[in-house]
């Protein structure tokens, strides 16, 4: 599978920003679906936005609706995550992972290695 770079991770004040992007290793993004998860302290890996570009749709978690967009940037063939009104639940490592459709569901593969955020009260 295809290996993604996530960046862009840092330490930042509560209500601060952040713009995080995945870079493909060794190709561009032809995917389904790219989506970004997180997975904080103690707490399980979950999803927080895709984007799928033939459809020219995205898709948030609740928790981050009104806050965070995801992009695509084919300046650098990257996808990006800006994340605004940070949170200290916000705190997370943060996945990049290229997702295909099958049988009607996304499926996803080549997880990168994170980019921690941090967001200090």
């Amino acid at each position: 599978q295809v290996q993604f770079v996530e960046s862009g991770g840092d330490m930042v004040q509560a209500g601060g920003s952040l713009r995080l992007s995945c870079a493909a290793s060794g190709r561009t993004f032809s995917s389904y679906a790219m989506s970004w998860f997180r997975q904080a302290p103690g707490k399980e890996r979950v999803f927080v936005a895709r984007i799928i570009p033939v459809l020219a749709s995205t898709y948030y978690a609740d928790s981050v609706k009104g806050r965070f967009t995801i992009s695509r940037n084919s300046a650098n063939n990257t996808v990006d995550l800006q994340m605004n009104s940070l949170r200290p639940e916000d705190t997370a490592v943060y996945y990049c992972a290229a997702g295909e459709l099958v049988s009607g569901r996304i499926k996803y593969a080549g997880w990168g290695q994170g980019t921690q955020v941090t967001v200090a009260s």
